[in-house]
């Protein structure tokens, strides 16, 4: 189990609380596979839990290796039990699509948004979803959408949803969402040498209109490298 309590209560500070009329959306991503970004993506979500006013919502984006669920249910100490599934979409909307679509045993299609549950934990205060990966068959995909219609109704019903994004050296969900959400912080491994992936993903957020908040180096007790200080410049 890693306890990232105070690093997390440091990017708490950092953004600051989530605007009093609605929520916001906090996408947590990275360049490559391994660096963190989905310890620190549940980390924030439980701190955020206790100190928001209103549920915070973790959304596993991982459409092809959902793992979320999982590593929670597996610290009841840490987050509490996990409840019964819900659904996850608050008005059938989603974030992503399948194609070709999964069709039930009525022969029709399956709504997308019925491929995706959520599970509450401590005590109700954090939601986390999980996508139905073992339902698709071979040549069926499922991809994000560049659609704002999700996010815009979750903001409604969550104080902050925090996205964990899979690394963009396997998916470009990171980026698809990047200008739907409020803020996007990219995580680096404190072993990291090179600027060019983290600094590659940065740029292609900005590009398409995303906003990079900050930074979080996976180990407290390390000193980033000059490169990461620029960074988010």
């Amino acid at each position: 189990m890693v306890d990232l309590t105070s690093e997390m209560a440091g990017l708490w500070a950092a953004l600051g609380p989530a605007p009093a009329h609605r929520g916001r959306v906090v996408q947590i991503a990275c360049a490559t596979t391994g660096e963190g970004a989905s310890t620190v993506a549940r980390e924030f979500a439980r701190l955020a839990a206790v100190r928001a006013r209103k549920p915070v919502w973790l959304i596993d984006a991982d459409l092809d290796q959902p793992g979320q669920q999982e590593a929670v249910g597996a610290d009841p100490e840490r987050y509490g039990r996990l409840g019964a599934p819900a659904a996850s979409s608050p008005n059938g909307a989603t974030f992503f699509a399948v194609t070709p679509p999964v069709i039930g045993r009525d022969r029709k299609s399956v709504a997308p948004a019925r491929l995706m549950t959520a599970r509450p934990c401590l005590g109700g205060r954090l939601w986390i979803t999980r996508f139905r990966a073992e339902v698709l068959r071979s040549g069926q995909r499922a991809e994000p959408l560049a659609d704002p219609r999700y996010w815009d109704a979750m903001r409604r019903f969550a104080d902050t949803v925090v996205i964990d994004a899979p690394a963009a050296d396997r998916s470009d969900l990171a980026i698809t969402l990047a200008p739907f959400v409020d803020a996007t912080v990219l995580v680096v491994a404190a072993e990291a040498t090179s600027a060019a992936e983290p600094v590659i993903l940065r740029d292609e957020i900005e590009a398409v209109g995303g906003r990079i908040a900050g930074v979080v180096v996976n180990r407290s007790t390390y000193a980033p490298p000059p490169f990461l200080r620029r960074l988010t410049g």
